[in-house]
């Protein structure tokens, strides 16, 4: 699958289907940091790694924003796939 902002990633089912992900998730509203868990939980350490590059600025910060809402994204292209 493709973000809007093209970063190519996939996820797989037994990552998706794992209740520390689900716990993770939940934990966010409570405690927004609870983010980089979920980004561990859903990818991989080399996918995470190109999505940082993908988002980093030519100064070489990752900015959060961006970071976030590229996880936001794939959730709910997730959720769209499943609907479809």
């Amino acid at each position: 699958m493709k973000t809007k902002s093209g970063f190519v990633y996939e996820l797989s089912q037994e990552r998706l289907n794992n209740y520390e992900l689900l716990e993770a998730i939940s934990e966010i509203d409570e405690n927004p940091l609870a983010i980089s868990k979920v980004v561990k939980l859903l990818l991989s350490e080399k996918e995470t790694k190109k999505l940082k590059d993908h988002v980093r600025t030519k100064n070489g910060i990752v900015p959060v924003e961006k970071f976030t809402n590229e996880i936001t994204e794939m959730f709910q292209s997730q959720g769209e796939t499943k609907n479809s």
